[in-house]
Formats: C-alpha cells, sequence, structure tokens
C-alpha cells in the first residue's frame, strides 16, 4: 500500500492519540516514502541507516506534527535536515581520513559524489548563504565561530543558513 498525503495526516493523528495499530502502519508507510525519497541522494549502502535515522526522528518529533497541516512537507522537512546533517557527517569523517594520508579507495566516491552535488547546488546560492552553511553545516562550527570567521552578525549567520537550506531543498524538490 503506497498511502497518500490524506492517509498519512490520518494516521498521524491517530498516533498521536495512542492508536498502535495505526503507528505501525504509519512507520511503514513513512519507510517507504522516505526510501523513493533518498534513493537518488545517497548511495544504496547507506539508505537504510538514513531512513532508520528519520524513522527514529519522526517518533521523537511525534508530537510536534500539527493536525491541521499537511503530513508530507513536515515529514520531508525532517528528512531534508537529516540528510544534510548525514552529508555533514559523511563529508567530516572522509575529510578527516584523508587527512591520515591514506590511501584514496573506491568507496571514497560516495563522499567524491555527494560533494560534487552539494557544489552543483551551492552555485545557485549567494556566496555568504555558502559559507555560512559549509562552517556551520559541513565542518561543525558553531554560530559565533562562523561568525567570527565571515565577520557576519550571529543572527545573519542563521538567517543566511536558513534561507540557503530552504533554496537547497527547493532545488533538490525541483530536480525531482
Amino acid at each position: 500500500m503506497i498511502a497518500e498525503e490524506a492517509t498519512l495526516a490520518r494516521l498521524m493523528a491517530a498516533a498521536q492519540e495512542g492508536d498502535k495499530p495505526a503507528y505501525n502502519v504509519l512507520l511503514s508507510e513513512a519507510g517507504m516514502w522516505l526510501e523513493r525519497y533518498f534513493r537518488r541522494r545517497v548511495p544504496p549502502h547507506q539508505l537504510d541507516d538514513l531512513v532508520q535515522d528519520v524513522l527514529l526522528a519522526l517518533h521523537h518529533k511525534r508530537a510536534t506534527y500539527d493536525v491541521t497541516r499537511p503530513f508530507l512537507p513536515w515529514l520531508a522537512a525532517i528528512a531534508r535536515y537529516r540528510w544534510v546533517d548525514h552529508l555533514r557527517k559523511v563529508y567530516k569523517h572522509e575529510s578527516g581520513q584523508l587527512e591520515d594520508n591514506d590511501a584514496f579507495e573506491d568507496s571514497h566516491e560516495d563522499v567524491v559524489e555527494a560533494r560534487v552535488s552539494l557544489e552543483r547546488l551551492f552555485v545557485h546560492l549567494p556566496e555568504s548563504q555558502v559559507e555560512a552553511i559549509e562552517l556551520v553545516k559541513i565542518e561543525g562550527l558553531s554560530i559565533k565561530e562562523a561568525s567570527e570567521r565571515t565577520g557576519q552578525s550571529e543572527s545573519l549567520v542563521k538567517v543566511n543558513i536558513h534561507r540557503g537550506l530552504k533554496k537547497l531543498s527547493a532545488l533538490v524538490e525541483k530536480a525531482d
């Protein structure tokens, strides 16, 4: 069964009220939707872990879902943020390995592809947004550290990250 928006929203509302069978169906359907969502965004060997990560986030954030609003955009927002976090972890991990002068292996191709994909998306953003996203979301600096490094105020760094990620997600969804 591939549920549509209205069914998923009803299942989530029922799950919030404690309906365990509805919650099980919701998790199953959301898992299938997330697999389709991430299939072209991550390498196949990373797909299951990322889907599980988003399902755990859905579980932890289920109380924040507003039943008067559509379910899929809410789920997609969680998925996008987890995907960006995933890319940051992969990129940071892989760049750390390269700094250790380890030999480049075939498994690193996924990271390179992800970085190339990010670079292609970054050309559509102003430099200030790219810089803020790279420093905070990819390199893992704090907002304060990014502010000091860029010369932007802390609030401007936050705004640039928010606007940049919003535009990136729109570009990615448009490509689908």
